[in-house]
């Protein structure tokens, strides 16, 4: 069964000098978020960017990919911390996404653990949305 889930934007003014509105639709549990061009070139300042959504869903797929490769290996994990931190340079956009694991994997083993996360890395969804961006990890078993 597809899903969908719906977000939007409301812009006012120039890129330089102009802000904006993320609203979440689909679940409204996130709140509206402001957005400007600092936020995003510069200083966060309390603002997210297009950079930070894309690493919160990125991250979170990751997590669920990594927990099911892991579960149907026999080690369901306990725990799984993900970080996705993605690089964005004005003129030239995103330029890498460096995704950070580190996992309480019980029976796991550290191959089986990095391969599993090389795995999920290159097969979760929002990797397959974002495979003309360079993407690299760090895997950690703790």
């Amino acid at each position: 069964m597809a899903t969908t889930r719906s977000a939007h934007t409301v812009w006012e003014g120039s890129l330089f000098k102009g802000s904006g509105v993320v609203s979440f639709d689909s679940s409204g549990s996130i709140g509206e978020q402001p957005v400007t061009w600092a936020s995003r070139a510069e200083e966060a300042n309390g603002r997210t960017s297009p950079e930070e959504l894309i690493a919160a869903a990125h991250s979170s797929c990751f997590s669920m990919a990594f927990s099911n490769i892991l579960d149907k290996a026999g080690t369901p994990p306990t725990r799984l911390t993900t970080s996705a931190d993605v690089t964005f340079v004005p003129g030239e956009g995103i330029t890498g996404i460096h995704l950070t694991v580190e996992g309480t994997v019980p029976g796991a083993d550290e191959a089986a653990f990095q391969a599993a996360a090389e795995d999920a890395k290159v097969n979760c969804p929002v990797s397959q949305a974002l495979k003309g961006t360079e993407i690299t990890l760090t895997a950690k078993l703790a």
